[in-house]
């Protein structure tokens, strides 16, 4: 594949302008970034370009409240050539379950629930529900399940809830958790891990139910907005769909790239009519998922104002889910909407125990290593990687970005 263009922008110690990162006190102890490591990044990642695995990407790192590294490489959009750019938009699918929780945790700061109550409690509809108890041939045996499932089950993904296909274009979220709710549940809650989608998008309709918003009102109004996330939204406008970055899956035999759908996006325009899905619906860039990154690192508080307490930030980044198998490599557990590493094996052996993150249908991936107070931010648009969690890209990202600490 013919070498593709690259743009490269080197900041330094840059600081963001919209809803400036705010640190309460960077550790003096910390090692510094070595500058030459941190632009070994796009050279890294250049490889994957080369072979056709990717088309473009964007890496961004962070650290103490600044961008220290911002990358953009390869292309955007190889029919037309156009050169991938850092503020270049990607669907960024299930990093957008950890915006959900952060909703869902506002409330509870707020008093107005609490992720230990039963489902049922805001949504009747899943009251009763049934537990599959065995399995035949052509026959299901149901039983009630020992205990209601709660948000903690949800938010965990321990609920045993099915997902289903929304039925329509325009089904509501509300509409949507009625057939999750008359689908019987596939384990004891609590008592596995299984992703669930579903899951999240039941807690996006909690939201509605408690807050009394629209859940894309909420987020806007408690989270983008205050954030500075000023690109981020469930329905790019055609003026952001001009630098959405086009999505690739393997060509014809597996051989080179071929374009591929982005969630609901047709001929670059958003069809305002599918719902708002809280489990993966949002579109993002490098530097809006860093804000938010930088917020929750910084225990809920954004430009002196704080948004989260530190009990629920410390809620949903921390383990949750006790020695249950959990996640989509080796040695994770999962906190209240998020990934996090509580043994670094494999693509995560360069992470610090307690990295806490999340990863994209797409191949994007964000995470943060509390311990060196670094952000890393992955963003490439490529189905069918397999496992995006344990892509090779990941690793080697991930790689360079915490070999750039000085010991």
């Amino acid at each position: 594949m013919m070498r593709a263009m690259k743009t490269s922008i080197r900041l330094g110690l840059v600081l963001l302008v919209a809803a400036p990162f705010v640190w309460a006190a960077p550790n003096p102890e910390a090692p510094a970034l070595d500058a030459a490591r941190l632009a070994e990044i796009p050279k890294q990642l250049q490889r994957f370009i080369d072979d056709g695995t990717i088309a473009g990407a964007v890496t961004l790192v962070a650290r103490h409240d600044k961008v220290v590294e911002l990358d953009a490489i390869g292309l955007a959009d190889l029919a037309t050539q156009r050169a991938q750019q850092t503020d270049d938009l990607f669907w960024i699918a299930s990093m957008t379950k950890p915006i959900t929780a952060t909703a869902v945790l506002m409330l509870q700061d707020a008093g107005k629930l609490n992720v230990n109550d039963p489902v049922e409690k805001y949504l009747p509809e899943f009251h009763g529900q049934w537990l599959i108890a065995e399995r035949g041939t052509n026959s299901l045996r149901l039983v009630p399940p020992a205990r209601p499932i709660t948000l903690r089950d949800l938010l965990t993904h321990t609920s045993g809830i099915s997902d289903m296909p929304p039925p329509r274009i325009e089904t509501t979220l509300a509409e949507l958790v009625v057939g999750y709710a008359n689908k019987p549940l596939q384990f004891e809650p609590g008592s596995k891990w299984t992703y669930s989608t579903a899951g999240i998008n039941t807690l996006g309709r909690i939201v509605e139910v408690v807050s009394g918003q629209p859940f894309a009102e909420f987020l806007d109004e408690r989270i983008l907005h205050p954030l500075g996330m000023k690109h981020t939204t469930f329905w790019p406008t055609p003026r952001q769909a001009r630098r959405l970055a086009t999505a690739y899956a393997p060509g014809p035999d597996g051989k080179g790239l071929a374009p591929t759908d982005i969630y609901f996006i047709k001929g670059g325009v958003a069809n305002r009519a599918r719902p708002p899905l809280p489990g993966g619906g949002l579109f993002s860039t490098a530097e809006d998922l860093a804000k938010f990154y930088q917020f929750v690192l910084n225990d809920g508080v954004v430009g002196g104002k704080r948004l989260l307490s530190k009990e629920a930030v410390a809620q949903m980044t921390s383990t949750q889910t006790g020695d249950l198998k959990c996640g989509f490599v080796d040695g994770m557990s999962f906190g209240l909407g998020w990934g996090v590493v509580r043994q670094p094996q494999g693509v995560t052996e360069m992470l610090s125990p307690g990295t806490f993150g999340h990863g994209g249908a797409y191949g994007t991936q964000g995470w943060v290593d509390a311990q060196h107070d670094l952000i890393m931010v992955l963003m490439i648009q490529r189905a069918k990687l397999g496992n995006g969690d344990a892509s090779d890209m990941r690793r080697v990202f991930q790689a360079t970005a915490l070999g750039a600490l000085k010991k």
